[in-house]
């Protein structure tokens, strides 16, 4: 095991040594479905759970265990499972922990398929969604109840950017005895560890930052060793099936190895180009953490270490001036997800949160004129060239 302590080092070393495996630097891809027992009564002991090993891979696979490991150790959780989307994280997790009758309160502001999942799918079995605006904890106390199994929130939140706060938010959850999960997607473990701040179980969609090249969908969840079993053994191998496939879990392990240098220019350019577009005529609003501007600014620095790469904005001609500028894009890539090499926009009223309807939409804080920005790894002077250039055509529309 790697004596490695920080966390770029433990990214890299965490839970593989080479000389185990035959000396090879980057650990193996087992792909294979299922595994063979060293005798009959080995083989009933595995299933009973009185002995350690892997079954068959729908359950567990040597290569997503490593992966599990390191993502739990970076999050500073007990244990981690690998699961074949972020969807599948959510849900797998969820229909472990709720049963009909029970409630989830969540926060007001999701992204569409979590939305989707909750308002529209677990609602049909009988399970209550109660949203709360959780950026004042006080609004917490006053809906919590004793039917109250999960607080679910994510921080920022996509796509408008508003957080949460993790510790006084799981203060509160726990003295009613619900269980805290944080979709830590947009922030990583290498800006927020939700579960160092109170939080029980921190899902991911590491199709994002984590994968960081956009080339697998894959996702994550970690928390204590036997939430994670149960989620493991019920939620994943019995209701969901969302395996993740072991070559997936070596892209991620990919990714984590330079998520640390990612992040760090994600986070740098998005700062630039976040303080450019609050200083442009064209835009109205900016959502950026890292602005003393958001309103949330102080939440920001007590609780990430770094504002992170995400960026929501909106242009002074609404929905009309915000599709112009994107058409007129040259570099930046008209595209859902985040967190790739490149630098990716969209418009989250008629993309990814299409699922909320209009009133829905307004309710919950997602404008139909917001504009997400994923801040990419391109030279900072592309980026906003980029931007530049699309802008002078929103302005003199505007005039018109």
């Amino acid at each position: 095991m790697s004596t490695a302590k920080g966390f770029a080092s433990r990214a890299i070393h965490h839970a593989y040594k080479p000389q185990d495996n035959e000396g090879a630097l980057t650990p193996p891809l087992h792909l294979t479905s299922t595994f063979v027992f060293e005798t009959a009564e080995a083989g009933g002991e595995m299933f009973a759970g009185e002995r350690a090993g892997h079954i068959y891979s729908r359950i567990s696979n040597p290569t997503l265990d490593l992966l599990e490991r390191r993502i739990a150790e970076l999050e500073g959780a007990e244990a981690g499972l690998a699961l074949s989307s972020g969807m599948g994280a959510i849900t797998a997790t969820l229909w472990t922990l709720v049963a009909p009758g029970d409630e989830i309160i969540v926060d007001e502001t999701l992204y569409g398929c979590t939305f989707a999942f909750m308002r529209h799918g677990l609602t049909k079995f009988g399970i209550k969604i109660s949203h709360v605006d959780m950026t004042n904890p006080e609004n917490l106390c006053a809906a919590i109840s004793d039917k109250t199994r999960v607080v679910y929130f994510e921080t920022p939140a996509n796509p408008n950017m508003r957080l949460v706060d993790i510790e006084r938010i799981s203060e509160i959850s726990h003295e009613a005895g619900a269980t805290v999960v944080v979709d830590n997607t947009y922030a990583t473990p290498y800006l927020t560890r939700p579960v160092e701040m109170g939080a029980d179980i921190v899902l991911h969609s590491a199709t994002k930052y984590l994968g960081g090249h956009g080339d697998v969908v894959a996702g994550l969840v970690v928390g204590n060793e036997e939430q994670i079993s149960e989620i493991r053994l019920v939620g994943m191998k019995d209701m969901t099936g969302a395996v993740m496939a072991p070559f997936n879990a070596l892209l991620i392990m990919r990714g984590l190895k330079t998520l640390a240098l990612r992040m760090d220019r994600h986070c740098s350019s998005a700062q630039k180009v976040a303080e450019w577009l609050e200083d442009h005529p064209a835009v109205s609003k900016v959502h950026f953490p890292g602005l003393e501007s958001f309103e949330q600014h102080g939440l920001a620095t007590r609780q990430m270490t770094q504002p992170g790469g995400m960026i929501a904005f909106e242009l002074e001609g609404g929905l009309e001036a915000g599709t112009g500028m994107m058409n007129a894009l040259q570099m930046i890539q008209r595209a859902v997800s985040l967190g790739d090499a490149e630098t990716l926009i969209q418009h989250p009223a008629s993309m990814t949160h299409s699922t909320y309807t209009p009133e829905e939409r307004a309710a919950h804080g997602i404008s139909d004129g917001l504009v997400r920005l994923s801040v990419g790894l391109e030279d900072l002077d592309d980026i906003l060239d980029d931007l530049k250039q699309a802008m002078p055509d929103v302005v003199v529309a505007n005039a018109a």
